[in-house]
């Protein structure tokens, strides 16, 4: 089951919506010999430079694809470390996100989530609530073809459907932003189940980086190369992009 649909942050809507599938820890830490829990802590600093970095660089919502429904198939000892992680997460970083206006969704279902988890996130999304800079959505346990499937479900019961009203189904936020980018890291170049209603004309960048190592200056490439290309959306014409933010 999704989070309920949330209202739209208007401060942050004309800034672009980034979408990062963030991947290679377990390998990044294999090759130095460490932990593949190591790996997971050194990508939870990678979250914090890209999040200090992406309003500047013109983000105004950015999601990042955290645990998948499919990711509780790992050993359980990874899932446990990662669930803990999160735990810190939340409790940690809510603070530094208050001060530098950061608003906190997370997306996906909160039912599997260990005990007291769904909670520390209500918690943190309620402190964040007001953020204006930067809309921060994590995706937790989550499906985008289970987030169709809940939406079409729930769309039975609307008369005179909409595009727009299934997409706010789809996403559980009323008028939010379309994903203008979708990054993985770590060479891989699939989607795995992310965004893929919201990311439908979404341009692709696939990068060698892997996630622990990627911060603002990988951040900034991802964007030039994403300005650097016509977006048409089916049509002729080329849609003007609103030109990158100067420093």
């Amino acid at each position: 089951m999704q989070s309920s649909l949330q209202p739209k942050s208007p401060a942050v809507s004309d800034g672009l919506h980034v979408g990062i599938i963030m991947d290679g820890n377990g390998r990044w830490a294999t090759r130095k010999g460490l932990s593949r829990l190591r790996g997971h802590e050194a990508g939870v600093d990678a979250i914090r430079r890209v999040v200090e970095a992406a309003p500047d660089q013109g983000i105004g919502t950015l999601t990042l694809y955290a645990f998948s429904s499919d990711n509780w198939r790992r050993p359980r000892a990874e899932v446990a470390a990662l669930m803990a992680l999160l735990r810190v997460y939340l409790a940690s970083e809510v603070e530094s996100l208050v001060r530098n206006g950061v608003r906190l969704t997370v997306i996906g279902r909160r039912d599997r989530l260990p005990g007291g988890i769904a909670d520390a996130i209500g918690r943190a999304e309620a402190a964040t609530r007001n953020g204006s800079t930067l809309h921060l959505r994590i995706a937790v346990d989550y499906s985008a073809r289970d987030a169709i499937l809940d939406a079409a479900t729930k769309a039975r019961e609307i008369d005179g459907l909409t595009r727009a009203a299934f997409s706010d189904l789809v996403t559980g936020e009323a008028g939010l932003r379309d994903v203008d980018l979708i990054i993985r890291t770590s060479g891989e170049q699939r989607l795995s189940d992310f965004l893929l209603w919201e990311g439908a004309y979404a341009e692709l960048h696939f990068t060698q980086r892997m996630w622990p190592d990627f911060d603002a200056a990988d951040l900034a490439q991802a964007l030039a190369s994403f300005r650097g290309r016509e977006r048409r959306f089916g049509g002729l014409e080329a849609v003007p992009l609103a030109p990158a933010p100067v420093s």
